[in-house]
């Protein structure tokens, strides 16, 4: 009987302790969905995340936009830079992820080496041979510089993901569908690519919220205000040099966060089993 309510109060201590840190973790997103309807001289003048004034015309102002632009004109153009680079990514990446986990060619080991190294070399790096080029090309102020590289396979972190799931597929299937008389595309289109399923939709919520959030990158190659994006509409809500629209940016800010939770909850299930997978199997 002791041991017993030792245990349910171990357990209801657990509970407790778990749920103490979760509301930490998420008060900071608790506190902006609150001040998305709190009246701008109440925003930082109240800690508590719960507004006493209800205030629905910050999303009404956050939506009208700003500079002429309505905030709905940079959701569209997020979802379209973003929907560019998740198949660019899935698409460019897989192949080259079957070609260094199934293909044998010369030099093979060296290119998947050079490969990894490009993981531990800095963004910021490369970024001004990339703009150079990227302005020689008359690319700047459009989206062919945040996109363009995607279909090329550049993001190396996402050819090692899936070459890691690919190792774990067994290499019986490629020699049943030879015999079979399918080539590699075949077996690429037809067989690793349904059962890579898990890995390519880890590689598609990654690519998603990493474009969706991007403000460095975004930042530097657009510069017309029509072609803003999420992050960079956000930003013209503050100014430096009078005051700042701190409400409709919390409410936009609020909004921008749907997409994500929605990507993220209705393949929840393939995320986990892409990443367990690709982590154990190699």
């Amino acid at each position: 009987m002791i041991g017993q309510r030792n245990s349910t109060a171990w357990v209801v201590s657990k509970h407790v302790l778990i749920s103490g840190i979760a509301f930490v973790m998420l008060y900071p997103i608790l506190w902006m969905l609150g001040s998305s309807f709190k009246p701008g001289h109440m925003i930082f003048t109240e800690t508590w995340f719960w507004p006493q004034e209800w205030n629905w015309e910050n999303y009404m102002n956050g939506w009208a936009g700003i500079q002429g632009n309505p905030f709905s004109r940079f959701l569209t153009n997020s979802v379209i830079l973003s929907l560019g680079a998740v198949l660019g990514n899935v698409i460019s990446c897989s192949m080259a992820a079957y070609a260094f986990a199934r293909l044998n060619f010369r030099f093979k080991a060296i290119c998947f080496g050079l490969m990894l190294m490009t993981i531990m070399l800095p963004h910021h790096v490369t970024l001004i041979p990339q703009y150079i080029l990227f302005n020689h090309l008359e690319w700047v102020n459009t989206y062919l510089p945040l996109v363009v590289p995607k279909w090329l396979a550049t993001d190396a972190f996402f050819i090692f993901l899936m070459v890691q799931f690919f190792r774990g597929l067994p290499k019986e299937l490629d020699e049943a569908a030879t015999i079979d008389g399918c080539g590699p595309v075949k077996i690429y289109t037809k067989i690793i690519i349904p059962l890579a399923f898990p890995a390519l939709v880890t590689t598609m919520i990654f690519t998603f919220l990493w474009t969706w959030d991007d403000f460095f990158s975004q930042l530097i190659y657009l510069s017309d205000v029509s072609k803003y994006t999420v992050p960079l509409g956000l930003r013209l809500f503050l100014d430096s040099s009078s005051q700042s629209d701190w409400g409709p940016m919390f409410a936009m800010s609020v909004l921008s966060l749907v997409p994500c939770f929605i990507v993220f909850i209705v393949c929840q299930k393939y995320f986990v089993e892409g990443i367990a997978t690709s982590g154990l199997k190699g």
